[in-house]
């Protein structure tokens, strides 16, 4: 079944598979790029049933191992193949991901502690000073990570035409480092998170930069949100509202937002037709959650009454916010292990190095979303992002 699995994966580019007692299975034309290596015949058995779930498991056990590489030769390997052929989904499928992206609060209360609860120690490892775990935007090939982040956050800021006296609403609020950049534009910010660990930080991080009159942090579900804002953005939360939690993502939206506000939605999205969440990906990193495609975003945003005033989609950036996020954390391995263990250490190396793989090779990208209730809240040109550049 295996060696039926690897014919079937790698027809362009070659690879070696030594399984338990030498034997050696190979794929593809040619002399074998990598040979990867399985250690025993349970593991192999799995990969050739479930390869989405059990390869990543069989990583995380030490059970699977790249001999002549790393996981991200051997991913960028796969990926590159899979990206020639389009594989149908299961029947039933969209059934299935209504209920795991069912996402009422208490879910996703818990699908956010599951990721983001963990101690802001491991997170300071790999991000930049500022905790930024979203796609950064690289103004320059050569922009440092901090350089990067810095830069996306001063053109969400610019989107939203933020000005001093403004009320303004963070969805997924993380650390806090975007409301407390909008703070010292002089706006008053709110910030919603459902993790304690960003909203514990958060607060701390306003306290300390003398802030905390301007920004404001709260451990809530943004639909208990009550008030109306001026400017709301949202980045790297709309990930985890789940497909059959569009629209009411989109209404909430609308109902804060104020007649003249603007709205920014920065997300991952899919290059594709509607799908699913990789199996591996949906128990281990991210449950509940899900990437959309802009097919599946738009009509609820149509529906909720909204303007799409501007859409800009950003492709390879969070590649390269990947491998500068995945260069940083092997480079300080050692103490993540400190913190948690060999198996948490080698999930983060796979989940690192298949997400910008999926970047660079199978369609993932950023899409921003600038969105109005009135056709005249924002310039009719770009003029306004560029300006004094």
């Amino acid at each position: 079944m295996l060696q039926s699995l690897i014919a079937r994966t790698f027809r362009t580019r070659s690879i070696a598979v030594r399984l338990p007692g030498g034997r050696t299975i190979r794929g593809g034309p040619g002399a074998p790029e990598l040979t990867v290596v399985v250690e025993d015949m349970k593991t192999a058995m799995a990969i050739a049933l479930n390869p989405e779930l059990r390869l990543g498991e069989a990583f995380m056990d030490g059970t699977f191992r790249v001999e002549d590489g790393t996981i991200y030769d051997f991913l960028e390997l796969t990926a590159s193949e899979l990206a020639r052929t389009r594989r149908p989904l299961k029947p039933g499928w969209r059934i299935r991901r209504a209920w795991e992206q069912a996402n009422d609060r208490a879910h996703a209360r818990s699908n956010v502690h599951h990721h983001y609860d963990l101690t802001v120690d491991f997170y300071r490892l790999f991000l930049d000073e500022d905790l930024q775990y979203s796609c950064a935007f690289f103004e320059r090939p050569d922009a440092s990570l901090e350089e990067a982040q810095a830069a996306k956050k001063r053109r969400l800021i610019d989107k939203l035409l933020l000005s001093p006296g403004r009320s303004a609403l963070d969805i997924g609020c993380g650390w806090g480092g975007l409301g407390l950049s909008m703070a010292e534009r002089g706006a008053t910010v709110t910030g919603v998170t459902l993790s304690t660990e960003q909203h514990r930080t958060a607060n701390e991080r306003a306290v300390a930069r003398g802030l905390a009159d301007r920004a404001a942090f709260r451990l809530q579900d943004y639909r208990g949100l009550r008030e109306p804002f001026d400017r709301i953005v949202s980045v790297g939360m709309f990930e985890h509202v789940g497909q059959p939690n569009y629209q009411e993502y989109f209404d909430t939206v609308a109902r804060l937002l104020s007649d003249d506000g603007v709205a920014v939605i920065h997300s991952i999205g899919r290059k594709g037709p509607p799908s699913r969440t990789q199996p591996w990906v949906r128990k281990y990193i991210f449950p509940g959650g899900y990437i959309p495609s802009l097919s599946e975003v738009l009509p609820a945003i149509e529906r909720a009454g909204l303007w799409v005033t501007d859409m800009e989609v950003l492709r390879l950036h969070y590649a390269e916010t990947l491998r500068h996020w995945r260069e940083r954390f092997l480079a300080r391995r050692d103490e993540a292990l400190a913190l948690y263990d060999e198996r948490f250490c080698r999930m983060w190396e796979f989940y690192l190095a298949a997400s910008e793989v999926a970047f660079r090779e199978l369609g993932h990208m950023v899409f921003q979303l600038q969105l109005a209730k009135a056709p005249d809240a924002v310039p009719l040109s770009r003029d306004y992002l560029y300006a004094g550049r």
